[in-house]
């Protein structure tokens, strides 16, 4: 038996025994590791999903409940002023116009994706996942109990709503930047084979298990559950409508409150890996030292300084390992440069779109309930994904890389912007005649089968890839270009106005169908070593070796004091 980290927050997978300990069983399989001619033979399929892992499901459906029941009624808040009562043909509270709602609402994306950064580095360095995820959770309740309050009629009516809607959102940012960067990296953890092996299925068949299938499916379900959740936007724009903003916040609120209790009452089910500690000044080492050597990061393994500079040995904290870790979340993080155009192309569907259907004919409807088409795509797709393409196309022998799958998704983002480019155009033509708003459902239909190849994928490679030490770190990063989405869309807000919006589209498709051809160009041969890749992992002797050598944060800060 190894030697385990004392940890009462960490428990074994099968067995809860308060209090619990962390030991290196995440090697542990129910088969042989395939062979060659077996790789060559046999098809890949994803192993089952811990119990563990729908818990932080739960979580996470109850946070998404409420952060998409919030902003689903937000451009209609800001951007039209109060009707003089309620059931209201179109809400509003604010009256502050389509290009402040717009801004607003980038500025709020913009700020929900680069507090994951913080809220990773708190949970990598100190805290844990699950300490984090408890903290932030707190911080996201009291912005909602401001949103809330400053949002009654009186408010609205006394001109306090506008300020108290400004601190909610950057408090709120906050809270649900710090459970972003950790919940999802949370839910992967709960299954804990690192390596493929083989399984002979009850009809007889051997297939492959593998970490790369079961993380597709783990992220496929967390996904749905996201999306499930999503759908509250359906009933607060409905609230807002007939009977006021209030409601229609106070209701996510209520929601929220189930989250920290799954959260809480949860906690000894959970299987975590304890904070790593200076993981930062280590690899700030680690490239420092690449600079100073020829070979680059390559020719800083431990086992190439000794024969090569055994002189620079003396600061080395880290083992070859690491390296390579760290190698393959850098070469991640450049798929990941990619994305700020797909989230551009996203963010239209919670903004612009919301506005255009405003000048098209609803019914009795709201204009922003039609937003909520996306995740009812989404929540029918998924699982015949899941349960049907997926494993089909690995039965005849096309796993497809993540790679391709995002190459798949910018395509269809871009066909769902072009598609709403020509209603634009379409509207123009037709004006004073209303169009109805239905025509934009296959908009919402292509940004939706983008999310399945592309969202989803990004969040199953920002894992994947990631060091142990850093899953939080790289799913931050992964998440941070929707900040860079965030920037773009600031810089088309002087063009959200008639007659420039069939050209912003236009523009918007156009750059993203470039993006496509081009980013399967740079990086289609990261699918043909994705497997070998996903090997890269430390078995439980190799991290109690490396944890029992490595300095804490005071020994580093002591050292850099005396190398000042």
């Amino acid at each position: 038996m190894s030697e385990k980290y004392e940890d009462p927050q960490v428990l074994d997978a099968e067995h809860i025994t308060p209090p619990a300990v962390y030991d290196h069983a995440e090697d542990s399989v129910d088969g042989p590791e395939p062979t060659e001619e077996e790789w060559a033979s046999l098809r890949e399929s994803a192993d089952s999903i811990p119990v563990s892992a729908f818990l932080v499901i739960l979580i996470e459906f109850c946070e998404r409940f409420t952060y998409y029941g919030l902003t689903g009624p937000f451009q209609n808040y800001i951007q039209n002023p109060a009707p003089p009562s309620y059931p209201a043909d179109v809400p509003g509270a604010l009256g502050r116009g389509q290009q402040t709602a717009t801004a607003l609402n980038t500025f709020f994306q913009f700020w929900c994706y680069i507090t994951p950064i913080f809220g990773a580095i708190v949970a990598d360095q100190y805290l844990g996942k699950y300490r984090a995820i408890l903290i932030f959770s707190m911080i996201y309740l009291v912005g909602l109990i401001i949103l809330t309050t400053t949002s009654i009629p009186s408010a609205i009516d006394s001109g306090a709503s506008f300020p108290g809607f400004v601190v909610s959102l950057i408090v709120i940012g906050f809270g649900t930047g710090g459970i972003k960067a950790n919940v999802s990296p949370l839910v992967a953890e709960q299954y804990r084979s690192k390596v493929p092996f083989v399984r002979t299925l009850k009809t007889g068949e051997r297939v492959i298990v593998t970490p790369r299938a079961t993380y597709q499916k783990i992220f496929n379900m967390f996904y749905w559950g996201i999306n499930i959740g999503g759908l509250s936007a359906i009933a607060t724009t409905e609230m807002e409508k007939n009977i006021g903003f209030w409601s229609a916040y106070l209701l996510p609120t209520c929601m929220f409150i189930p989250a920290i209790i799954v959260v809480v009452m949860g906690r000894k089910r959970y299987i975590q890996n304890p904070p790593r500690g200076s993981i930062f000044v280590e690899a700030g080492r680690l490239f420092r030292l690449s600079w100073q050597v020829k070979g680059g990061l390559e020719a800083c393994k431990p086992s190439r300084l000794e024969v090569d500079h055994p002189d620079k040995m003396a600061n080395v904290t880290w083992d070859d390992i690491f390296v390579d870790e760290l190698k393959r979340a850098l070469k991640a993080c450049t798929v990941f440069c990619w994305f700020p155009i797909y989230w551009l192309c996203y963010s239209q569907m919670t903004t612009n779109l919301v506005s255009q259907a405003a000048t098209m004919w609803t019914g009795n409807v709201p204009n922003d309930i039609m937003q909520n088409i996306d995740p009812l795509v989404l929540i029918i797709t998924i699982p015949l994904m899941d349960r049907l393409v997926y494993p089909g196309l690995r039965r005849v022998g096309i796993p497809m890389g993540p790679i391709f799958r995002i190459t798949l998704g910018f395509i269809f983002a871009s066909a769902g912007l072009a598609y709403t480019a020509g209603i634009q155009s379409l509207i123009y033509k037709n004006q004073p005649e209303l169009i109805s708003a239905g025509i934009q459902i296959p908009s919402y239909i292509f940004i939706a089968i983008s999310e399945i190849f592309a969202s989803i994928t990004g969040l199953e490679y920002a894992y994947k890839k990631a060091p142990e030490s850093m899953k939080s770190l790289v799913m931050a990063i992964f998440l941070f270009m929707n900040c860079f989405g965030s920037v773009l869309q600031f810089a088309l807000v002087s063009v959200t106005v008639d007659p420039k919006l069939t050209w912003m589209y236009t523009g918007i498709a156009a750059a993203m169908g470039i993006c496509a051809p081009l980013f399967w160009i740079c990086h289609h041969k990261a699918d043909a070593t994705d497997i070998e890749e996903d090997a890269i992992v430390r078995r439980g002797e190799q991290e109690d070796a490396y944890m029992a050598h490595k300095p804490t944060i005071a020994e580093y800060e002591k050292d850099l004091k005396q190398e000042a």
